[in-house]
């Protein structure tokens, strides 16, 4: 493993996951799958899966990297069928760097299913305990494989019945697409956490996490899965059953911030037009005097654009991207250490020399980069470096399915705004407050979650959720053992 010096990351929170299904008999399914998980790449960068079925034949392809290292011409044609569901995934429970944990999870104990899950189980010990007493085993250590286990395992005779038993049992965040012999059934959990949209492609239906994924294909963005709802997609076109009922809704807010790509569609709102708006309030909130507003690419990019509006102060680019940069394992060595290896950003002398800058982010958690980012500014001349950012100071983990940071390590944990502007070492620091965000996403507290901010978490069992890698903790199974 290198050093957290040698990954000049961004330091945010991490996305959690992708998933996508399509029923289109005399479609290339495995080719839409392809680009439909091209799309949501964002949210996630280690593995990648596609799985197909074909005269009542699953086959499931799924490996770690992005989607165009896992895929090739070659393999899709062996992907064939009249349907087919995707995922790509950033870790939230169980090892990124294990082919286990990789998605679509297959499984054929009374039934053979394929399963892609975005989201985290606030109660995955205490199941996985309980099926592993009734003699269930697992291969990976991820929570998406319990889901599927209930599923899989279950004696209902439909599907369909089977979700509808094993939904309620579930605490947790899931938006969760899984194919049968039959159909593809997606369905979200009765808070509406996580995303989860329905779109038509043809006269056949398609599910993804994001609007944008149906943009890519062709398809057409009909509406999103309701909070409890399930939906069957199959040869008699689409099913509706609202399976959890009364639930308060609490969407993740920081899908508008952050996850979501800027062109997707979140409860009615265009992100970009959303993040644009995060930064018009900001200045409102909090002004300054500056002679340039940069953004940190691309996350800062809108709310930068909105401050420059609202501000008149005008924008530039003052910090340089590099675009191809992914984990890198190779240690840059003292020598590159002395220097500063600037392998994420690289800031324009031209553009910062002598002025008051303002910098616009979306984030802050541990701060890391964001101090790196004011060092380079300053070295490369900036006068005054002012940080902005479109968001409220992130003070407590998610549960949810969000891999962020523990309290401890976040920079704002048991400090005030002038101490962690201290901290980052800029002339300024001030965030969006909550309430500007609500105005910016034309929402509300009582239908959102917000608790990385507030720390009011909507679920009551929260406080059970035992960590990313709580599963890997468990007593090795003999099934695991064997590997």
């Amino acid at each position: 493993m290198t050093s957290p010096d040698a990954l000049p990351e961004r330091d945010g929170p991490r996305e959690e996951c992708g998933v996508f299904g399509v029923y289109a008999p005399e479609s290339d399914v495995a080719r839409l799958a392809y680009f439909a998980l091209y799309a949501l790449q964002h949210r996630g960068q280690e593995s990648a899966g596609i799985a197909t079925c074909e005269g009542g034949h699953i086959t499931t392809l799924r490996d770690l990297g992005l989607v165009s290292q896992v895929f090739s011409e070659a393999s899709l044609r062996g992907l064939v069928g009249d349907m087919a569901i995707g995922h790509v995934r950033y870790s939230t429970t169980g090892s990124s760097s294990s082919w286990e944990n990789t998605q679509p999870v297959y499984r054929s104990d009374r039934r053979e299913i394929a399963l892609a899950h975005n989201g985290n189980l606030v109660n995955a010990v205490q199941l996985h305990t309980e099926l592993r007493e009734q003699g269930i085993q697992f291969r990976s250590t991820s929570d998406s494989e319990i889901i599927a286990a209930l599923i899989s395992t279950h004696e209902a005779e439909r599907v369909e019945d089977a979700i509808a038993d094993v939904m309620p049992r579930l605490e947790g965040a899931f938006s969760t697409v899984v194919m049968t012999r039959e159909g593809i059934v997606a369905f979200r959990d009765g808070n509406g956490l996580r995303p989860l949209a329905l779109g038509q492609l043809g006269d056949r239906y398609c599910v993804a996490s994001e609007s944008c994924a149906f943009d890519i294909i062709g398809a057409r963005f009909l509406r999103e899965v309701q909070p409890g709802e399930m939906v069957s997609i199959g040869e008699r076109g689409m099913e509706v059953r609202q399976v959890i009922e009364g639930r308060r809704r609490a969407f993740c807010i920081f899908e508008h911030i952050y996850f979501a790509r800027p062109d997707s569609l979140l409860e009615g709102n265009r992100t970009q037009v959303s993040r644009r708006k995060m930064g018009e309030i900001l200045w409102r909130e909090h002004p300054v005097e500056a002679d340039v507003v940069i953004a940190v690419p691309d996350s800062g990019n809108p709310g930068a654009a909105g401050f420059s509006k609202a501000s008149g102060i005008p924008r530039d680019d003052g910090l340089i991207k590099n675009r191809y940069v992914a984990r890198t394992f190779i240690e840059p060595g003292q020598e590159l250490r002395k220097h500063g290896l600037r392998m994420k950003f690289n800031p324009l002398p031209e553009v910062v020399r002598g002025k008051r800058v303002v910098v616009v982010d979306d984030s802050i958690v541990r701060g890391n980069t964001t101090r790196q980012i004011v060092k380079m500014l300053r070295d490369a001349g900036a006068k005054e470096v002012h940080m902005r950012i479109t968001s409220p100071p992130i003070r407590h983990p998610c549960h949810y399915g969000v891999d962020m940071s523990t309290s401890k390590e976040m920079v704002a944990h048991g400090r005030t705004v002038e101490e962690i502007a201290r901290e980052l070492d800029c002339d300024s620091l001030a965030y969006l407050s909550l309430e500007g965000v609500y105005e910016a996403i034309r929402g509300t507290p009582e239908t959102h979650c917000d608790a990385c901010f507030s720390g009011n978490y909507p679920l009551e069992r929260t406080g059970e959720a035992q960590g990313k890698f709580a599963l890997e903790q468990l007593p090795m199974a003999p099934e695991r053992a064997a590997l």
